[in-house]
């Protein structure tokens, strides 16, 4: 009766349940491995590797593989495990206890170890140990670490874009997984009458960026030297090229490695071990982020040169126009007064206005303007919307609105307060005075390429549109030369170079309304203004004790303008005053009574003099030079100090 009964049951199940019982085993027996593709390389515009791929394995264990032992005791087994657990351990540099919890467990499958490097991965292969198996993998890696670690971004654990330049490309730099398909025993070993397919990987795309590696370490020393001078908060610089806008460098200090994206930064790192997971992850994301594309900033005194523009362009103004600064005005019965009150500017050019960063006259260039005229040039200057950069998370710019901004929100706007741009749109802006007035879409990307080297995708430049006429651009380039030359930008003065530029100082709005008194203080510019070759952005985020733009970003900014015109090998050309001051190691001390301490400050550097304010102060608002020693006229070394006396 029971042998029927069994016989009965297999011929149900050999019959009737075949094919589900045939899709199980077939389930079971089949092994399906993902084949990692190789994320494409980022490269610079010069083809130098920011980013790249290395292969990496995994060490797998089968437990039940680890411990048979044909014929075998349960001695000889525990004794395999054991012989298999040391040599794993020996190898991995890891614990033995944990690699013998790990290879005993009740699984089918264990991962033991990841990004185990080759040369380990070859020697645990030379082993052949039962039951133990590698994957091979691939993990991103950045030969410089925090170089230019926010602009590239990073990846995860299964290498796919975390942030940055790696998350918006990563479609075309993660490339397509293949697969392993084998028929295997419950041991991982193939079955004789298995099948075996093997589809291979597609390796993901280079990516060549616009980048060059050699201006990016100019500008990470000199805002790495910034931070240190001024001890701020955070230094920031963009550098583009003006007839492409091209970037060529972007960085922030502090910075993070991209190896270790979920590594806090040094000096947070006992704080990051008490926090929470929330905490830890918002920490992680504002560490990452970019505030160079992804935040805003009132720029301050750097709007004026916007201002200047649409005054000339609509003709309201021109450089030969004389200004009368009162010290203080009324704007639709509200009082605002010059920086210089109760002093005033007196009678300035507008040349000289923009050099003095005279709020009273682009107050009477704003009104002459009127608002709505106003508003459509910030539109064409694309300071309305978000610029099209190829960049992930681009802030969108504030604004009053036109309703609600009336006669005295336009004053302020037109020297740079109540508008909030991130650094791309304002460095964008000014650019185009160096492109002829007309205005560009930044961008990052150059080209991408096959593993072979042949070009799939390139990046043209794209033009926007005209901003400005080729006159209007043409005077906006000689104002800036002017500042730099003759007013407060003469900390970014490079002897034998035409640079033009200008400074901000703009305190930094408070969370409970009004504003703080911490600044943004920065330099904006170009060089050489003949024929531009770099335009740049430098922003230093709340330094400590002089705060002006002069003497904390244009010094900076001097740095990178040296060091890359002479990387274009773009030779100079000394003025005679110049040549003078280089034979003689002397230079004629400039008079600088009854300007700002700013201006003061800059047409002293651009002299090769140094400074002392007496007495000291460190706060950050606007003080008059009454006297100065040495006087003007006298003749003293380079790298000397003049004492200038405020009130």
């Amino acid at each position: 009766f029971i042998l029927t009964l069994l016989t009965f049951r297999l011929g149900w199940v050999m019959v009737i349940d075949a094919e589900e019982y045939s899709k199980l085993a077939s389930v079971q027996q089949t092994r399906d491995v993902a084949i990692a593709a190789k994320r494409g390389k980022i490269l610079d515009r010069n083809g130098k590797e920011l980013a790249i791929s290395a292969a990496i394995f995994s060490v797998w264990a089968r437990p039940n593989a680890v411990k048979y032992v044909k014929n075998g005791s349960e001695d000889e087994a525990e004794t395999q495990v054991r012989n298999t657990a040391a040599s794993l351990s020996s190898v991995l540099n890891m614990d033995y206890e944990e690699v013998y919890d790990l290879i005993t467990q009740d699984k089918s499958l264990v991962k033991v170890a990841k990004y185990v490097e080759k040369e380990e991965a070859d020697k645990i292969r030379s082993l052949k140990l039962k039951g133990i198996e590698l994957s091979e993998e691939v993990k991103r890696y950045y030969p410089n670490g925090p170089f230019a670690a926010h602009l590239l971004g990073s990846v995860t654990d299964d290498n796919n874009g975390l942030a940055g330049i790696e998350l918006k490309y990563n479609r075309y730099l993660r490339g397509v997984s293949g697969r392993q398909i084998k028929n295997a025993d419950k041991n991982g070993e193939q079955l004789s009458y298995g099948v075996e397919k093997y589809y291979a990987a597609e390796d993901g795309l280079n990516l060549t960026l616009t980048i060059d590696e050699v201006i990016q370490h100019y500008v990470q020393k000199a805002i790495e030297d910034t931070l240190e001078q001024t001890s701020a908060d955070r230094v920031m610089c963009v550098a583009m090229e003006p007839k492409t806008a091209e970037i060529l460098a972007m960085a922030m200090t502090p910075s993070y490695d991209p190896n270790n994206p979920r590594l806090p930064l040094e000096a947070d790192s006992e704080l990051f071990s008490q926090m929470t997971v929330e905490e830890q992850l918002d920490y992680l994301n504002r560490m990452w982020r970019n505030p160079m594309v992804s935040d805003v900033y009132e720029p301050g005194s750097t709007s004026k040169l916007i201002t200047t523009a649409i005054a000339l362009e609509e003709g309201v103004t021109n450089l030969n126009e004389s200004f009368y600064c009162p010290g203080k005005y009324q704007v639709a019965g509200v009082e605002l007064k010059c920086w210089r009150y109760p002093a005033s500017h007196g009678t300035e050019s507008l040349v000289q206005a923009v050099e003095n960063s005279c709020n009273p006259v682009f107050a009477t260039l704003s009104s002459r303007i009127g608002l709505t005229r106003f508003y459509d040039y910030l539109e064409l200057f694309g300071m309305t919307q978000k610029t099209g950069i190829d960049y992930p998370g681009e802030a969108q710019p504030i604004l009053q609105s036109k309703e609600n901004a009336g006669p005295v929100g336009l004053v302020t706007m037109s020297y740079g307060q109540g508008i909030a741009v991130n650094m791309i749109q304002q460095l964008s802006a000014i650019s185009c005075f160096g492109n002829d007035g007309v205005l560009m879409e930044p961008h990052i990307a150059r080209a991408l390429t096959d593993s072979e080297g042949k070009t799939v995708q390139l990046f043209e430049p794209k033009p926007v549109r005209r901003v400005v006429s080729s006159q209007t651009a043409k005077d906006m380039c000689r104002i800036m030369e002017n500042v730099v030359s003759e007013g407060g930008g003469g900390n970014a003065k490079v002897p034998g170079y035409k640079v033009g530029g200008k400074t901000g100082t703009a305190n930094k709005p408070s969370p409970n309304g009004g504003y703080s008194e911490e600044t943004y203080s920065s330099f904006i510019g170009m060089a050489p203004m003949n024929d531009p070759k770099i335009a740049l952005l430098v922003v230093v985020d709340n330094p400590k004790g002089v705060k002006y733009g002069s003497t904390t970003a244009a010094p900076c900014a001097q740095k990178i303008l040296a060091e890359t015109l002479r990387y274009f090998n773009i030779e100079p050309e000394y003025t005679d005053e110049e040549k003078q001051i280089i034979n003689s190691k002397k230079a004629a001390v400039p008079d600088v009574s009854g300007l700002d301490a700013d201006t003061a400050i800059g047409k002293l550097a651009g002299s090769q003099l140094g400074y002392i304010l007496s007495p000291t102060y460190e706060g950050d608002s606007e003080l008059t030079i009454v006297d100065q020693y040495p006087k003007p006229g006298e003749r003293v070394d380079t790298g000397s100090s003049v004492y200038i006396y405020w009130q």
